[in-house]
């Protein structure tokens, strides 16, 4: 009772200070195309009351910008602020070691040490594989209609993201059907059975990557988990705790924001007249429709952003997707420009948790698109695409081609 009048009191203290809005993020209109709501709330004010959410939203590039950067936010949850039941203790056991999630000198440390084996070098010696790979599975297309989203988009970056790791092709369907179900939690139409499905997947993957772990300790190979093994930093290396949740991030943020992309790619350039598939390309379409929409911040200190006061221990949600909209940054935002000067846009994040596979993202998206559209210019979509129920995720749940 007594956090029940707490929570009464946070909220009521919150719609005194802000403009209160609502929008079911379930709704199937809001799904399809969330940015109408998006512009409505940011002609209001940069950080408003999401109703549904209960939670204050930063809604404009800069409030966005300013709330992903500044040192007063972080990831990590303040002492208290975070309850769970303890079915869901395996899973956030995961997150408690992932870099993800923790704020310096932890992260500082965590990302240190991913950092030397997820080089630039590393990254760009892929692009040969990731081009054949490409080229395979072009190979490979049905005669008739088919689902672009998992013959093309899903099996390139989960593939190379195993690869990268070292653990066999073979797995790809496991790690997909674990990652698919832990990054559910993260989705607004959570439900008692999705938490059972991430938990169980949580169990099956950790036990999958201890026992990979524990084979690249006895014999390393050149692969990222042997290299993890291998990393040190002022005499401090990576516990098997911290390579589990280390190798679990990697692969669902790996993976599951670049299927997005491509799929979200693919359709913006079949809706539009096409482009050359160049550096500025692969931004415009990050920011045009990007595969994350909001990605959360604790406040640490009290703090104003854009004239609205916010208290320490209070979370704050970043609408990347709003932001990557505002006219504010972009001139005409929801015109998709493919030769747009490239102004940073928010879609990896920013500050200290910008997203560290952002590079190998960026390659993917490139190669895939380049090797789809010269090898297949006559594609054509066959049915009209639809985003699935993920927000705050935005991917489409199939692209049927031909």
């Amino acid at each position: 009772m007594v956090l029940k009048l707490l929570d009464l009191h946070h909220e009521t203290r919150h719609q005194d200070a802000m403009i209160r809005l609502s929008q079911s993020p379930t709704d199937p209109a809001f799904v399809q195309n969330p940015y109408p709501f998006y512009n409505r709330a940011r002609a209001q004010a940069e950080v408003f009351w999401w109703d549904d959410y209960k939670m204050p939203c930063a809604v404009s590039y800069e409030a966005v910008r300013f709330a992903l950067r500044d040192r007063r936010l972080g990831r990590q949850p303040l002492p208290g602020t975070q309850n769970f039941p303890e079915t869901l203790a395996p899973f956030y056991a995961v997150e408690a070691h992932s870099m993800l999630e923790l704020e310096p000198p932890h992260h500082t440390r965590l990302r240190g040490l991913v950092l030397r084996a997820f080089t630039s070098r590393r990254i760009a010696e892929l692009a040969p594989e990731i081009e054949a790979l490409c080229h395979r599975l072009v190979d490979h297309f049905p005669s008739g209609p088919f689902d672009l989203i998992t013959q093309y988009a899903q099996p390139v970056p989960v593939q190379i993201i195993a690869r990268l790791l070292g653990v066999p092709l073979e797995s790809c369907d496991d790690l997909l059907k674990w990652s698919n179900a832990m990054v559910a939690m993260y989705q607004a139409r959570r439900t008692a059975a999705i938490e059972a499905a991430a938990v169980q997947a949580t169990l099956d993957f950790s036990a999958f990557l201890t026992d990979y772990i524990a084979q690249r300790r006895r014999a390393p190979r050149d692969d990222l988990i042997s290299t993890l093994i291998a990393a040190e930093q002022d005499g401090e290396k990576l516990t098997t705790n911290e390579l589990i949740s280390t190798c679990i991030l990697l692969l669902n943020a790996g993976h599951e924001a670049t299927v997005h992309t491509i799929g979200n790619g693919v359709k913006t350039l079949f809706e539009t007249d096409g482009c050359k598939i160049t550096d500025a390309c692969i931004e415009e379409i990050l920011r045009y429709d990007p595969p994350l929409h909001m990605f959360t911040r604790w406040i640490y200190e009290d703090i104003e952003i854009a004239g609205v006061p916010l208290a320490r221990g209070d979370q704050i949600g970043c609408l990347l997707g709003a932001a990557n909209r505002d006219p504010d940054a972009f001139a005409s935002p929801n015109h998709f420009d493919p030769v747009r000067p490239m102004t940073q846009n928010t879609s990896f994040g920013g500050g200290v948790h910008f997203c560290v596979g952002a590079p190998l993202a960026r390659l993917e998206m490139k190669i895939a698109l380049k090797v789809l559209f010269n090898r297949r210019p006559d594609l054509k979509i066959t049915k009209p695409p639809s985003y699935a129920n993920l927000y705050h995720f935005h991917g489409l749940s199939e692209l049927m081609v031909k």
